[in-house]
């Protein structure tokens, strides 16, 4: 058994640190902290602490999750990497993707409207620029065939859009730079026949 020795308010206002046998023992947020009714001189036994620290943990990974899924869409692989790299725990993974999916936040076919979208207003980049951005991304092929299908883009105009931007540079130059950006010979030659018109 352990006793809730102290109970103080962490910076952030958001949550607080409790402190069992006069030492620190687990942060948790505020909406777990008053749903359990903690409270000084509490006896807690092993599974409850554990317990408790699960739910805790929990929504501390969950609030942080949410934060980064929100800020724009994102592939299942982007939120799997994020798990990885924050080190959180596989055991509640499956809770973290399902309560996710609830809130319509795991959409691989929605992340690459969204990705092909942006780029072809702000970076453009040849359709098979694209479908290699969102390979890596980890969105399945059938998807990015589908999306990118349905993508209104006529690749010689993204072309000279690109090229607009670059001023004073001969033809060579121009055509080894959009041939980096995943345009296919047939359209920079497309290209080439309209600028020289």
């Amino acid at each position: 058994m352990s006793v809730i020795t102290s109970i103080k308010p962490q910076r952030n206002g958001k949550r607080v640190n409790i402190y069992l046998d006069g030492k620190f023992g687990f942060g948790i947020d505020l909406e777990n902290f008053i749903g359990l009714g903690l409270k000084v001189e509490q006896e807690l036994t092993e599974d409850q602490l554990t317990q408790i620290i699960d739910k805790a943990e929990f929504t501390k990974v969950l609030n942080n999750l949410l934060n980064f899924a929100t800020l724009r869409p994102r592939s299942t692989k982007e939120l799997k990497d994020w798990l990885r790299r924050k080190k959180v725990s596989v055991s509640i993974h499956t809770k973290l993707f399902s309560r996710l999916k609830r809130l319509d936040l795991v959409a691989d076919k929605k992340f690459a409207q969204w990705w092909v979208e942006q780029r072809v207003n702000f970076r453009p980049r040849s359709k098979r620029m694209l479908n290699y951005e969102l390979r890596i991304k980890g969105v399945n092929r059938e998807i990015i065939s589908e999306v990118l299908k349905k993508t209104d883009s006529d690749e010689v105009e993204m072309a000279k859009r690109l090229l607009a931007r670059r001023k004073n540079r001969d033809w060579e130059t121009n055509a080894t730079y959009l041939a980096r950006k995943g345009f296919d010979w047939g359209t920079i030659k497309k290209v080439k026949s309209s600028l020289d018109d």
